[in-house]
């Protein structure tokens, strides 16, 4: 005889309070890891115009900024920087007045409390907009604007250790080359800093999801693209491989960017290392979109972004870097907030 199963009303759907409590997945302000672009000037706020409600700040804007991130009970912020000048080797990245440096100082002084964590790449800083340094032509057995992964490390690692002394509390390495962590990790070793942690984007796709963000951090590739050095959206395992060279090496945290079209990746790193922390980046195509439907009013902007956060913190990730930091952390304190 077949079994016989008797239906029964699904109670717990029926009350908001009992759901709350057999909730599985749990969204938090604490979850969320707040980008700052920052710039020289004064009096500086300019929102960047396809990401609205994100701005590139003067220094003397983030104390504020910093303030109301910390009281809104977000954990931390990431900063990138927009220098005064640029050229072939990104000289602002690593100089002691650099813009990233001088807003270390100033976060720091204004909210002790808040974790500043720094992005360590070269794309922002260079006058060709590559994430190192480039063959001029000196080495003919590589393509002319190749990136050169050694000496790039070189430059990468005194960019971290510039960052550190600045007081960052976690350096973040961005740019996707071949040892980056143990050339970034020796070089803060050396110089006192064993006790910070690193997270690296080891896991960082040739995305066309960040047209936004090179927009804000004026950024853009003057030549060609990143596909060199930044992975192939086709592919997990190989994520799986530049985790585990990452983990190796002495990363303390991992990162996978983007995120949406990549829970499968977040899922796959998180199972794989499950004692490392591991960060995902909503990045600032996945923001925009969500930014400009909802003003055309196709969508309700709180309930999807709500939705999307909980389906990448449901997906493995203990953090989420996301433009939508402050709005998200307003509807969770107070869900009739709009």
């Amino acid at each position: 005889m077949k079994p016989q199963f008797t239906s029964r009303p699904r109670r717990l759907r029926h009350s908001p309070a009992l759901r709350n409590m057999v909730r599985e997945t749990e969204l938090n302000a604490s979850d969320f890891i707040y980008p700052l672009f920052v710039r020289h000037g004064e009096n500086v706020r300019a929102e960047i115009k396809s990401m609205p409600g994100i701005y590139q700040f003067s220094v003397d804007q983030l104390a504020q900024e910093a303030r109301e991130v910390f009281e809104l009970g977000i954990p931390a912020v990431i900063l990138f920087g927009i220098p005064a000048e640029k050229d072939s080797h990104g000289s602002e990245n690593f100089a002691k007045d650099g813009i990233v440096q001088q807003a270390i100082h100033v976060i720091k002084a204004a909210v002790p409390e808040l974790i500043v964590v720094t992005d360590v790449c070269m794309c922002e800083y260079t006058d060709h907009g590559h994430c190192g340094i480039i063959n001029d032509g000196s080495n003919p057995n590589l393509p002319k604007g190749y990136v050169l992964n050694d000496p790039t490390l070189e430059v990468l690692a005194k960019v971290a250790v510039s960052h550190a002394q600045a007081g960052a509390d976690i350096i973040a390495p961005s740019g996707m080359m071949d040892g980056m962590v143990k050339g970034i990790r020796s070089a803060l070793d050396v110089a006192g800093f064993e006790h910070l942690p690193i997270l690296s984007y080891s896991v960082k796709y040739a995305s066309a999801f960040y047209g936004p963000f090179r927009e804000a951090a004026e950024s853009p590739p003057q030549f060609g693209d990143r596909r060199t050095h930044q992975m192939d959206p086709a592919n997990v395992r190989e994520a799986l491989r530049e985790s585990a060279l990452d983990v190796n090496e002495g990363a303390d945290m991992l990162m996978v960017k983007p995120a949406l079209s990549y829970l499968d990746v977040i899922h796959r790193v998180h199972t794989s290392f499950p004692e490392l922390p591991l960060v995902a980046y909503n990045v600032s195509g996945e923001y925009a979109m969500v930014k400009a439907a909802s003003a055309n009013g196709w969508l309700d902007e709180r309930a999807v972004t709500l939705e999307m956060l909980t389906s990448i913190k449901r997906a493995g990730a203990d953090m989420i870097i996301t433009y939508h930091a402050k709005d998200a952390a307003r509807w969770i304190r107070d869900p009739r907030e709009s």
